[in-house]
């Protein structure tokens, strides 16, 4: 819930608000009043209690105005980020969702060796004669410099917690920066921002954020500038901060990275509160320095646009893949690829699809998909596990076998895979019937703030819907289907299949339970069957009793059947063969085939 949400709560109960922030007023026809913001009798400032200004104060002695929220973190003397907590505890919300990581990543302080930026330096010079920044916006945002170096401090608060230098000499004519490693991610102008402002601008460096608050907008600039993927690391960190913004200027450089970031930060911050900004100039400095005036600057504010729906695109951005795909040329789509050999140019994992992973009870679906989990992860993904039917540690313990390779890994094998996992799996912990609504929220929480690109749920059968209730089933599967497609992300759902008469068969996409739009509408649908009859035998074998000549013929036969019964955006659909490594808990496609770590063991060795 964001600022904006929280004010229209407190503007539409503005008369119990303001009679319990200041006890001491009297209600004079639609207004609220009170002496002054410390609360004693008087006329003031007056809180407009009805009609469309409900909520909207002023106080007439001091010249300040707001709404609502603005004058409960000036009333209590906090910021708005304590304020928007204190209102949902006023109105009973429930907590914002938690996610549970496996690590939390502990980030270095930069230690800085810096002095203040004299107006005789050259790094001084630079800025003001080269960049037109004033010795006001050089103070306001805390330049340092170090040697002839000049430095961006980036402030958390009270300490500074990311630090980026700028050479001031060029070297053969190109700009040299770089940063401290390690530091947090965060952004960069959070000591020069308006204490109550609720509109931001982003930007993609720190002279820009400098030069569009010398125009009079305030603004903060991104660490790492333009593209996508481990660039927007910072959104994670800045995630509650930003909530209390209702709008957020896009305003990035015009070229491709530029602009794929600005995608990136509309989606992840929501794109019904971020305005893209088209400038008439390179960036803000640049126009700065071609004498572009405020004025023109501010048009360019006013006439800032949502950027369209990712759904929403012109027909010729697909000719070449079309092209391609008419002429029988394999098509390289986005998403993760099954990194089985059998599987090769098969069967990928996409953004804006739905999977359902079917199979009997006890064939093994769950390991199954916690191994394409893995393989997602080496590939770069970020993936959350919905698991309700098992307990966290069961389940990273049994990931953390497959990851190893091994049986029993030792404590420090077992460390080195979860600082693999750190930054890449998320956990939703919940044992039990799941609220499917619950669900979706955090899911979009995570989606937003981590930039997890991976879901699963296991199963659906524990989501609160009934068995029976087709309707409940269909309109969740449908949000799904919404979810997966507006946030560019990829969904695995685990469902069961209707009992068999016995095991001997596998189950296809008509045997789920529950509603025929579970099928009709994921993208993929996959089944893992375990060959029951085969293990019975083994263990047979392995107690020493002898085996007939059928038995022995089926011991040749594969452990385990991989298949998918449905694939819309693939061309291939069909059945791979798999054998199963008990100690490993590994799947692999060839019965020669040892199980492969997926996080290198000799970085452990001495």
């Amino acid at each position: 819930m964001l600022a904006k949400e929280i004010s229209e709560m407190l503007a539409k109960n503005a008369l119990f608000v303001s009679r319990d922030l200041f006890p001491n007023g009297k209600q004079r026809g639609a207004e609220w009043c009170i002496g002054s913001m410390r609360g004693e009798a008087g006329d003031s400032l007056k809180i407009h209690l009805k009609g469309s200004k409900a909520g909207v104060w002023s106080d007439f002695a001091t010249g300040e105005s707001g709404d609502l929220l603005d004058l409960w973190a000036s009333k209590n003397n906090i910021s708005l980020i304590e304020a928007i907590k204190d209102c949902r505890n006023y109105f009973n919300l429930r907590p914002l969702p938690e996610l549970k990581a496996p690590i939390n990543k502990n980030y270095k302080k930069p230690v800085l060796n810096c002095s203040l930026l004299g107006t005789e330096s050259k790094a001084f010079q630079y800025l003001c004669n080269e960049r037109l920044l004033t010795q006001e916006t050089i103070s306001l945002f805390k330049i340092q410099v170090k040697e002839e170096d000049i430095v961006f401090p980036y402030y958390c608060g009270d300490y500074i917690g990311f630090v980026k230098y700028l050479k001031v000499d060029r070297e053969n004519g190109k700009k040299k920066m770089w940063i401290e490693s390690g530091c947090e991610p965060i952004l960069f102008g959070w000591q020069a921002m308006p204490k109550y402002s609720r509109t931001i601008t982003i930007c993609e460096g720190e002279i820009d954020a400098m030069t569009l608050s010398q125009y009079g907008i305030p603004a903060l600039s991104v660490p790492f500038g333009g593209g996508t993927g481990a660039k927007h690391e910072w959104i994670e960190r800045e995630y509650d901060k930003l909530s209390i913004f209702d709008e957020i200027y896009i305003c990035m450089d015009q070229d491709d990275p530029g602009q794929f970031a600005a995608q990136e930060i509309c989606e992840r911050l929501g794109y019904y509160r971020c305005k893209l900004v088209v400038l008439p100039r390179k960036d803000a400095n640049d126009c700065l320095k071609n004498n572009v005036s405020k004025h023109e600057i501010e048009h360019c504010f006013e006439s800032a646009k949502t950027l369209d729906p990712l759904e929403l695109k012109k027909a010729i951005l697909y000719y070449q893949k079309t092209l391609d795909r008419l002429n029988g040329v394999a098509i390289d789509y986005d998403g993760y690829q099954s990194l089985w050999k059998k599987s090769e140019n098969k069967i990928s994992f996409r953004p804006h699809e739905l999977s359902i992973w079917t199979g009997i009870n006890g064939h093994g679906k769950s390991l199954f998909l916690g191994q394409v989990v893995l393989q997602m992860i080496q590939q770069g993904a970020k993936v959350c596990i919905a698991s309700m039917e098992m307990r966290p540690e069961i389940v990273l313990g049994r990931m953390t076998k497959q990851a190893t390779a091994m049986n029993k890994p030792s404590n420090e094998y077992i460390s080195a895979v979860f600082d693999w996992f750190d930054e890449h799996l998320w956990y939703f912990e919940l044992m039990g019937t799941a609220r499917s609504k619950r669900l979706l929220e955090v899911f979009l929480y995570a989606r937003q703030r981590y930039g997890i690109d991976v879901f699963i749920i296991d199963s659906f059968l524990t989501l609160d819907i009934a068995e029976d209730d087709y309707k409940a089933q269909k309109i969740f599967i449908e949000a799904l289907r919404d979810f997966k497609n507006q946030h560019a992300c990829q969904v695995h759902m685990v469902v069961h299949p209707r009992k068999p008469s016995d095991e001997s068969q596998p189950p296809n996409k008509l045997d789920n339970k529950g509603t025929g739009a579970i099928t009709d509408l994921a993208d993929n649908c996959f089944c893992v069957w375990r060959h029951k009859a085969k293990e019975k035998i083994q263990e047979k074998k392995n107690t020493g009793h002898i085996l007939t000549d059928k038995e022995i013929e089926r011991l040749s036969m594969a452990d385990a059947l991989w298949i998918c019964d449905k694939q819309r955006n693939g061309e291939w659909e069909g059945t791979i063969s798999m054998w199963f490594d008990r100690d490993s808990f590994q799947y692999r496609d060839c019965e020669h085939h040892k199980s492969k770590p997926f996080v290198d063991y000799s970085c452990l060795k001495p």
